[in-house]
């Protein structure tokens, strides 16, 4: 299944990468593969992770305390959010 970012959700994801990285060399690397490794989950079972709304799923990441938010949008993944689970955790419901 095919897979898509929302531009703020691709922008989390991003700055994330390079906080990781400005923390210690290698690591934004890791948590980088660690999303994608949890997004190809959601991929090969879209419909296995918990709902949080009526539309959107998570899926948590095991080694980072992040989940990727996504909703199912016709034939595609929809990443809504790369949350911080020791943050706002509404903060991405205004997303469309």
């Amino acid at each position: 299944m095919n897979f898509s970012f929302h531009e703020l959700a691709e922008d989390e994801l991003i700055s994330t990468i390079e906080y990781y990285e400005d923390c210690q060399t290698g690591l934004g690397l890791c948590f980088s593969e660690e999303i994608y490794a949890t997004i190809e989950r959601i991929c090969r079972f879209p419909l296995a992770w918990e709902l949080i709304d009526s539309h959107t799923r998570r899926c948590l990441s095991h080694r980072f305390p992040y989940a990727v938010l996504y909703r199912m949008v016709e034939n595609e993944i929809r990443i809504m959010a790369v949350m911080n689970l020791h943050r706002k955790p509404c903060y991405w419901k205004t997303r469309k």
